[in-house]
């Protein structure tokens, strides 16, 4: 850790990142085309950093890669972002040295190949600036923070919301821990706690509890003296890897109060596991569509949970828009006005371009990211409207068949959010129903629905994690291993892991303190979990 600066030398800190969330169950594999780049003032807007702050801080935003949540990286791709955050970081270095790097990390980025691809992207920003150079990373909490990420990095956070509206909070208060601790000259201390909790995000929304309460709780700890931050993460449920459970980190100064702290908060979702349910009313898809049409609130939302691509979905399986096609109430005449977004079709889109709008159109959609748990599906209706440039759905077009207006893009994307629809000329406002694939509601859908259900359909990212088939995670884990199964009951050791000193660039894991020793590695079951398959 090197003293700290002096007043004639501003603080050199670079950003830098790589972020997407990966589902290994889903086929996608995430290409270049996938990730949008930022780079100087643009990535450091996104902080809400000027480059010159005027308060001796000099920011430098080096390489950062966003892409929508998806299958794993190709290897090649991963490389070569990590190719550029190497050569920013090493001219930076050369020239006049860094103190900090601020990761701009997710925390559930599969790479192929890898097996935790964070903690290889922060191994490779070490072996270029050292280990004195201080690290703070902010996540998701719907990362994952194994030890060997633990380890490497000084200072990690992560959003204490879900739906994720405090980013550009939680951006802004890494960068201002970062900032703390370099004026400081001092090394802090974190304390790590692998909590073996794996739950889908819908279950832990902050918006219900437990996980408001839980959550509620963190910025209490983070308050205590001798604390700078303290984060709690659920994890990732939709990857098959050693580093996917829920965890708890909490820094500062204070030895004791880090590990008391970290030791409650993880004692707490220990505690709280049982409670956590869907945050909204789950049920299938024909019992979502029997709800809808017999309520007069309107509009009515269904989630396509099992292939939201915001969660990692490959944003192209028909199983939802097929079955609604063969319900003659959306598609017969008089039907109630129906939004189905979306699958996407290069190919598809290609043909209705030859069309023209008001055309009859008949052509087969989706289930082009093999496998997949349906085939493509045919589509016979009105062309209703084309449209293009979308930066990120590329072509889109939108198919009426009765009252059902399906959306076809030429790229992955997600329909989100209420302007994601108006921007096609469609208004879910004026919808009966709106399907769209995406799991708990964000903002702006959750404030439009009058009413909801979640439905629990097949993907990439479907909610019941027992037809995905893990078996790969750290076991016992909750909820896949219960008393039964066992064998007389199981109680974790939630005892904290303190990390002392500069994070190491390599070699093996740091000693723990011995009045905090290290968690005991669950053994692995003798059984794998039951793999059903996506039905």
């Amino acid at each position: 850790m090197p003293s700290p600066t002096a007043p004639d030398r501003p603080l050199r800190i670079a950003v830098v990142g790589m972020w997407i969330e990966s589902s290994t169950f889903s086929p996608h594999r995430a290409e270049a085309r996938d990730f949008h780049v930022m780079e100087g003032d643009e990535l450091l807007a996104r902080h809400g950093i000027r480059p010159q702050d005027g308060d001796g801080i000099r920011w430098y935003g080096v390489h950062f890669a966003r892409s929508l949540p998806g299958g794993a990286v190709l290897a090649e791709v991963y490389h070569n972002y990590l190719d550029r955050i190497r050569s920013g970081l090493r001219a930076l270095a050369d020239d006049g040295g860094l103190d900090g790097v601020l990761l701009d990390i997710h925390g559930a980025m599969s790479v192929v190949g890898l097996d935790d691809a964070e903690a290889d992207l922060v191994r490779a920003v070490r072996s270029v600036v050292g280990s004195d150079t201080v690290l703070a990373a902010a996540m998701d909490l719907h990362g994952n923070v194994s030890r060997d990420l633990a380890e490497r990095v000084d200072l990690l956070t992560c959003f204490r919301m879900a739906p994720h509206e405090d980013a550009d909070e939680t951006r802004a208060r890494a960068a201002a821990t970062l900032v703390e601790v370099l004026r400081a000259g001092r090394q802090p201390v974190r304390a790590w706690v692998p909590v073996p909790v794996l739950l889908p995000g819908e279950k832990t929304s902050t918006r219900v509890e437990p996980a408001r309460g839980l959550y509620a709780a963190v910025p209490e700890v983070a308050a205590r003296e001798g604390v700078l931050d303290a984060a709690v993460w659920v994890g990732y449920a939709w990857a098959d890897e050693p580093r996917c459970s829920a965890a708890v980190v909490v820094q500062g100064w204070d030895e004791d109060a880090c590990a008391a702290g970290a030791h409650e908060l993880a004692e707490r979702f220990w505690g709280l596991r049982d409670e956590f349910a869907f945050v909204g009313p789950p049920g299938t898809l024909d019992e979502a569509v029997d709800a809808a049409l017999a309520t007069t609130a309107r509009p009515y939302v269904i989630s396509d949970s099992g292939d939201n691509p915001g969660a990692g979905g490959t944003g192209d399986v028909t199983w939802t828009l097929s079955r609604l096609l063969r319900r003659p109430e959306l598609t017969g005449p008089g039907a109630p006005t129906t939004l189905v977004a979306s699958v996407f079709d290069a190919g598809a889109l290609a043909h209705m371009r030859s069309c023209r709008v008001g055309d009859e159109v008949d052509v087969e959609v989706g289930a082009r990211t093999v496998p997949s748990p349906a085939p493509p599906v045919r589509l016979r209706g009105v062309l209703v409207s084309l449209h293009e440039g979308d930066p990120q759905a590329g072509g889109v077009a939108v198919v009426r068949v009765g009252g059902l207006h399906a959306v076809v893009t030429e790229f992955r994307t997600a329909f989100h959010d209420v302007a994601d629809f108006t921007a096609i000329g469609l208004d879910p406002v004026a919808a009966d129903v709106v399907v769209t694939k995406i799991g708990y509601l964000e903002p702006t859908l959750h404030d439009l629905a009058a009413g909801w259900t979640l439905a629990l359909t097949p993907g990439g990212v479907d909610q019941d994690l027992a037809r995905l088939g893990h078996h790969r995670i750290r076991r016992p884990m909750h909820p896949f291993d219960d008393v039964a199964r066992v064998g007389g009951g199981w109680e974790p050791d939630l005892a904290p892991v303190v990390l002392r000193g500069p994070a190491r660039l390599d070699g093996p894991p740091a000693t723990p303190t011995p009045a905090t020793p290290t968690p005991a590695t669950p053994t692995p079951a003798t059984t794998p979990t039951p793999a059903g398959g996506q039905a």
